[in-house]
């Protein structure tokens, strides 16, 4: 993939997801495949998603440490999803090391956590894509504050395509309400967003939208590193 393909890319990107969706379906068939974690922009690129093709691959990492409403939601979907687990071994041997919530102990500590839970399982989910499809916004963060709609991930030799890169919360909240998409009960509890249950939680009002994400850490970036613009 050449910068001329995705400049391409993005120019279609500029009309609405679906088209460009449909363009990737078109283009890439199979091969193209879109990385779940169950929360809101997830949920929506699920839904335009199979609309357009029943039979479309959705992954989803489950790192053992999920919260319960993430496996409740799953089911009730009731999606064909690719689950992708972690290597036993390796959790293992960082559970004897380190404890089972060594997360909290130091950055490095969960770094190593995500690294094994997360960015290992992520390698063999995209073993075979050639695309993959997220639900980042610039607005979630200030590390994705940048990302463009279509570029080249280079750590696993694929297009990586964020459809809603431009969408605001709100814009995310309209579209599963209008299509009454389901999302998780515990963003009505509070929650900005979802992952592994050790690192998220509720937030208050007055905080921040990523307050609720590895909140003990201070400072610098949070984010787990499965995205070529987050450091890890």
């Amino acid at each position: 993939m050449n910068v001329e393909d995705i400049s391409s890319w993005n120019i279609i990107a500029e009309s609405v997801p679906e088209d460009l969706i449909s363009s990737l379906l078109v283009h890439f068939g199979h091969t193209l495949k879109l990385a779940s974690s169950i929360g809101l922009g997830d949920q929506v690129l699920s839904h335009m998603l199979f609309e357009l093709n029943p039979n479309a691959s959705i992954f989803v990492l489950d790192t053992g440490r999920l919260h319960q409403d993430t496996y409740d939601l799953m089911e009730r979907y009731k999606m064909r999803y690719e689950v992708f687990f972690p290597n036993t071994v390796s959790v293992q041997k960082m559970v004897q090391d380190g404890g089972p919530n060594l997360s909290y102990d130091s950055v490095e500590a969960r770094k190593r956590c995500c690294r094994i839970r997360k960015i290992e399982p992520l390698g063999r989910a995209l073993n075979d894509a050639k695309t993959w499809i997220t639900g980042l916004c610039r607005d979630q963060s200030v590390e994705c504050i940048n990302i463009p709609f279509v570029e080249l991930d280079s750590v696993h030799d694929a297009l990586k395509v964020n459809p809603i890169a431009d969408w605001t919360e709100d814009e995310v909240w309209q579209y599963i309400r209008l299509h009454q998409v389901p999302y998780s009960k515990l963003y009505d509890h509070g929650f900005a967003s979802i992952g592994c249950s050790p690192c998220t939680r509720a937030i208050k009002p007055v905080e921040d939208s990523r307050a609720g994400r590895r909140w003990w850490e201070s400072g610098g970036a949070k984010e787990c590193g499965l995205h070529p613009t987050e450091a890890i």
